[in-house]
């Protein structure tokens, strides 16, 4: 396993996101299916505000499953999104763009982590994205899945013994940012 330390990351590397679990607090059983449910993680602002002039490219790659399963539409995640973004930028972070797949788990939606749709979608939006010059941080295994199966290095939040793994998206970007 190649770490962190031992990569040349520059501004021509993209940041892959997972957003719940990594940006903002995760609903145990449940979705956050409206403003109020979403609840910025501690320090997760403060990081992507460091983690800001170090890439080329920020996106969130987020499966949303609670739209398949009818508790929440697409409008519900556009105005949780257009918060996320308005807050990251206001607090001096960026996210190029956020990618979702709102199919139920069952659909093996191409879309849906750990498949790579969503990576490939990013590649159109953004062409110069070289996936072996990219970083996903997840907190799921699928999360990680999804980074492997594309090349990416994989940072995990919470522990794991196969990825490099972090308590959080700040300890991540303090880590990074110091190399």
């Amino acid at each position: 396993m190649k770490l962190l330390k031992d990569l040349n990351i520059d501004s021509t590397w993209t940041l892959f996101l997972d957003r719940d679990g990594v940006i903002n607090e995760k609903i145990e059983n449940d979705y956050v299916k409206s403003l109020s449910d979403f609840e910025f993680i501690e320090g997760s602002l403060e990081a992507l505000e460091m983690l800001e002039p170090m890439f080329d490219y920020i996106v969130v790659v987020t499966n949303q499953q609670g739209i398949g399963k009818g508790v929440m539409t697409e409008v519900d995640l556009l105005i949780i999104h257009q918060k996320l973004v308005i807050e990251v930028t206001e607090n001096g972070g960026r996210i190029d763009k956020i990618y979702h797949c709102p199919n139920l788990a069952a659909d093996n939606a191409p879309c849906r982590k750990p498949s790579t749709g969503m990576a490939f979608q990013a590649r159109e939006d953004f062409p110069e994205i070289d996936f072996t010059k990219s970083i996903m941080v997840g907190d799921s295994q699928s999360d990680m899945e999804f980074g492997d199966r594309l090349g990416m290095k994989c940072v995990k939040i919470g522990e794991d013994e196969h990825h490099e793994s972090f308590e959080s998206l700040f300890h991540f970007a303090h880590r990074i940012s110091i190399q």
